[in-house]
């Protein structure tokens, strides 16, 4: 079977920012890198209209446009990109060794490297209209979308340290915030919480969950209600903000790459390196601080890098 098995140099997994920008480096570099792309070709950007802060791009340009031409990009330099999925992985331990991916559940591939771009899925509420609107004023990142609702009243759900810099943040451009907690407390630390009772147009309503998002095309208001007291109200709202979490999406890699307790893969220092060697990581799926599309970029390029120096140690 071994005979007949493809080999590849360097196999991307996932196809954002983060796998675009290593295959165009990997493919420069002359690694002859393959894509598979995933469940979501392109990455969370193409859920996003407007990108506004992705240097190079004056009037802006919407996410999925964007995805394309990272492709085009990719593929111009030989980079061969496959719809697929890898549904298994079983890495080797050893330096020089094949590491062997299953894609679809029936494809097997050895690749000499192996970079993760597998990306993080932003956890939203689940509410039929949160969904419909979802790129119509309800957002799971208040940097990348809150400029688009300056001087407008808008609400956020979280409770934790994200959500609370993030409605900090949203509270410096928008006319007003409304925080909504679902428990009694809130769970960011002192110092956030103290942050946000600081600012004079932010609201926390403690208690208080999201029952509907009004709105027929975008976002209009919020139905909610108390969770102790049983009490409904409504505000009017011109965009939602979801904090709620990320989950980065490294199932597959569970019991062979050393990860946090949330499943965010570990890269010591400043390198892309996991504890496998010839295993890389890059974007979202090790980054829990930052996730930018041009945090992700860089880290690919990162990777690749990597890639091709761990290449030139084999010979």
């Amino acid at each position: 079977m071994s005979d007949t098995i493809e080999k590849i140099k360097c196999l991307i997994i996932g196809s954002g920012p983060a796998g675009y920008t290593a295959a165009i480096y990997a493919a420069r570099a002359d690694m002859k890198p393959v894509m598979y792309t995933g469940m979501e070709p392109g990455g969370q950007l193409t859920t996003t209209t407007e990108v506004d802060n992705f240097p190079g791009y004056p009037e802006g340009i919407d996410g999925p446009t964007m995805m394309i031409q990272l492709q085009q990009q990719a593929e111009r330099f030989g980079t061969e990109v496959r719809i697929g999925m890898a549904t298994a992985v079983e890495f080797s331990k050893e330096k020089g060794g094949w590491h062997k991916i299953t894609v679809d559940g029936n494809k097997e591939v050895l690749a000499q490297t192996v970079i993760i771009s597998t990306g993080a899925t932003a956890k939203y509420l689940g509410l039929p209209s949160e969904q419909k609107l979802r790129g119509g004023g309800v957002s799971a990142c208040a940097v990348c979308d809150g400029f688009f609702y300056r001087n407008q009243d808008v609400a956020i759900v979280g409770a934790g340290d994200t959500a609370a810099e993030e409605a900090t943040y949203l509270a410096n451009i928008c006319k007003s915030v409304t925080m909504l907690v679902r428990k009694d407390v809130m769970r960011a630390s002192k110092a956030m919480q103290h942050r946000v009772e600081n600012t004079p147009n932010l609201k926390v309503l403690f208690n208080t969950e999201v029952e509907e998002v009004v709105g027929d095309q975008v976002v209009e208001g919020l139905k909610m209600i108390n969770n102790a007291t049983g009490e409904k109200s409504e505000i009017a709202i011109t965009g939602l903000f979801i904090a709620i979490g990320h989950k980065p999406n490294t199932d597959i890699f569970k019991g062979q790459l050393d990860m946090d307790e949330t499943g965010y893969l570990i890269t010591p220092g400043k390198t892309t390196k996991t504890n496998l060697p010839g295993v890389f990581a890059a974007g979202d799926v090790q980054d829990k601080d930052y996730r930018q599309a041009i945090t992700a970029a860089g880290s690919g390029c990162m990777a690749a890098l990597d890639a091709e120096r761990y290449l030139a140690t084999l010979h």
